[in-house]
């Protein structure tokens, strides 16, 4: 039976989330009322009501939909970790005794006894997990996927299988979220685990206890399971794996020791050619869009699954070659010149400074000698206290660099914590501290860089349809 089909009624508090609105689209194709609260406005949101889902900006318990406040029992309610304590329609809900559920445990409700494929990692998730659901998508294999992002083949961060498909044997491709160790409502099938750098420590106060949290989550694959790990994680990960579970560790070349590697890496424009080799077979000639050593390892681990779903060679390498990428993961917002002289704007999500190191060297290896402006806009208080020399490290491998004040989020300031806390330690030759409006007020007047990028995980991407038209103006001589 299917485990929520006893709330017609589902309200979102934190509607306009990445994976709170694909869990809205999935309940609102499977037939429930879908309704929810966000405090802004933004494309997504916008998405979900022109889909016919109610969404409201202002918190007041008047707001909440007349169908969820007079049907207690059949209202599922589903709650993001940003909503703040003192959030006055999650304190009526509570008070009523409504049936309240945080994202993580709906998904694992949703996934019971479904093959399950889980990506897990501080960073990489979403552009692998959307790399799986693009592969056996592609390929005509049924699947279901929950998605951290936007993925660009899909124009959505939600795939639904066909109707015919039966749901005991369809796979659910989802990103499975380490904060707040909401991955362990999660028992895959097959388990992807791109990293276990140090994050989140606002929640786990030390590393250890993150490393335990992800041994926890590979000890919850199914007995006969598949555990995909890249070589850099930390070793007693792989070793919590279940007996009977096979394990494949991967990476981008032999030297490194893993199972599942790729050889004859070059670079072409943003296309990069490989070759992977694995337990399951060698496949050639693989030409991926999406530029970056760290997306060829990415799609080491995507493609190790599609083969375990009997991909030929042929429909692997199609399938890699239509990929598209994620919305804000390494996306090309214009680009204008020549190979030459080329101009490039591009933007990433990139939150962490392993993610920004493997951004900005990636650019460095498709523009290399170009003049690289990066502005950053930090997110939370916590992470920029506990990177702040990550940040500032990684940073400075452009030439120049803006911040921008420290997104917060779920987190209220913390005293001393300011983006000034990483421009004092960066040692790029030009580095700022500007609002939106200098920034871009000083696209329109200083274009003194080839490639410009915009990084991080708040609301820097409001910044995006700006900054597009400014250089398209500048550079291509027309709006977009």
């Amino acid at each position: 039976m299917n485990p929520v089909a006893a709330f017609p009624h589902v309200f979102f508090l934190g509607i306009g989330g990445i994976g709170m609105s694909a869990l809205a689209r999935w309940f609102k194709a499977n037939g429930h009322s879908v309704s929810g609260y966000d405090k802004t406005v933004t494309p997504l949101t916008e998405a979900l009501t022109a889909e016919g889902i109610a969404v409201h900006y202002e918190d007041a318990v008047a707001n909440i939909p007349a169908q969820v406040r007079e049907n207690r029992a059949q209202v599922l309610v589903i709650l993001t970790p940003a909503i703040p304590k003192d959030h006055q329609e999650w304190a009526w809900l509570r008070e009523q005794g409504y049936d309240i559920r945080k994202r993580s445990q709906v998904l694992g409700l949703l996934t019971q006894g479904r093959p399950t494929i889980a990506v897990a990692g501080t960073h990489g998730k979403t552009t692998t997990s959307s790399m799986v659901a693009h592969l056996l998508h592609h390929a005509g294999v049924p699947c279901a996927a929950f998605l951290g992002g936007i993925a660009v083949n899909l124009g959505s961060n939600l795939l639904l299988p066909p109707a015919t498909a039966p749901a005991e044997t369809t796979p659910v491709v989802v990103e499975a979220d380490e904060y707040d160790r909401s991955f362990l409502t999660l028992f895959p099938t097959v388990a992807i685990i791109t990293s276990t750098d140090a994050d989140h420590l606002d929640i786990y106060g030390h590393q250890e206890a993150l490393i335990e949290s992800f041994r926890q989550f590979v000890g919850q694959i199914q007995p006969g399971g598949t555990l995909i790990i890249n070589h850099t994680a930390d070793p007693s990960v792989a070793a919590a794996a279940p007996a009977g579970v096979r394990v494949v560790r991967y990476g981008l070349s032999p030297e490194q020791g893993p199972e599942l590697y790729a050889s004859h890496i070059t670079a072409q424009g943003h296309t990069f050619r490989f070759a992977l080799h694995g337990p399951q077979g060698a496949v050639d000639a693989l030409e991926l869009a999406v530029p970056g050593h760290h997306n060829v390892e990415n799609m080491l681990a995507a493609a190790c699954v599609a083969q375990a779903y009997d991909l030929t060679s042929e429909q692997l390498r199609a399938a890699v070659a239509a990929y598209r990428g994620v919305k804000r993961r390494f996306e090309f917002i214009v680009t204008a010149g020549s190979p030459e002289q080329p101009h490039v704007y591009v933007d990433d999500y990139a939150h962490h400074p392993r993610e920004i190191e493997a951004f900005l060297r990636s650019l460095r290896t498709l523009y290399p000698g170009r003049r690289l402006r990066v502005i950053f806009q930090p997110h939370l208080f916590s992470r920029t206290r506990d990177f702040a020399p990550g940040f500032a490290e990684s940073l400075s491998l452009a030439d120049e660099v803006v911040l921008l004040d420290i997104y917060p989020a779920r987190e209220l300031p913390m005293p001393g914590v300011t983006s000034e806390l990483i421009l004092s330690q960066i040692t790029a030759t030009e580095k700022s501290l500007q609002t939106k409006e200098e920034i871009l007020r000083n696209a329109e007047t200083n274009a003194d860089f080839d490639v410009l990028a915009t990084v991080g995980a708040g609301d820097i991407d409001q910044l995006v349809p700006r900054l597009k038209n400014i250089l398209n103006i500048r550079w291509n001589g027309a709006e977009a």
